[in-house]
């Protein structure tokens, strides 16, 4: 019983860990998909591979804060990787 809430515990906080890793792997996907080829991983979006929201300084390269404009002009919930059809820089 003990050694089974402890897999269980063990288990649960593996995948709390993992889990923000792969919080927003879709949207690169989904700009693979779309044909963005500059789009490689959350890098090409964010200063770090890994966002934190606690981050100091500015967490968004170029491609993020065009992005977070769009979203903005757009009054959207989420960023739509489509938008980068209008992004100029690459």
């Amino acid at each position: 019983m003990r050694r089974t809430q402890l897999a269980l515990l063990a288990a649960v906080a593996i995948l709390a860990v993992g889990s923000p890793v792969n919080a927003k792997m879709p949207f690169v996907k989904k700009a693979k998909d779309a044909g963005f080829t500059f789009i490689e991983n959350c890098a090409s979006c964010h200063v770090d591979k890994m966002p934190k929201k606690e981050a100091k300084g500015e967490p968004y390269n170029e491609v993020g804060k065009f992005l977070l404009a769009q979203k903005a002009k757009n009054k959207a919930t989420e960023v739509d990787v489509a938008w980068l059809k209008d992004y100029k820089g690459k």
